[in-house]
């Protein structure tokens, strides 16, 4: 289990006011933790760089769709 204690969250610059947002903390040792800001005590996604990385990427260009 990975210590996120130490983690630094951050919402996208994207966000709205409204609080409905994923929460991102980068900088960990081999680990990107994800959750959701309503609940920061709750549940944490963790995925490696390379697999966050390629999420970004296929977000960004569109090849994530609803």
């Amino acid at each position: 289990m990975t210590d996120l204690t130490a983690a630094t969250w951050r919402k996208s610059s994207r966000s709205n006011s409204q609080g409905d947002c994923v929460e991102v903390a980068d900088g960990l040792a081999g680990v990107i933790g994800v959750r959701d800001s309503k609940d920061p005590t709750g549940p944490v996604l963790t995925v490696s760089p390379v697999n966050w990385s390629a999420f970004v990427t296929a977000t960004k260009s569109g090849a994530l769709t609803a």
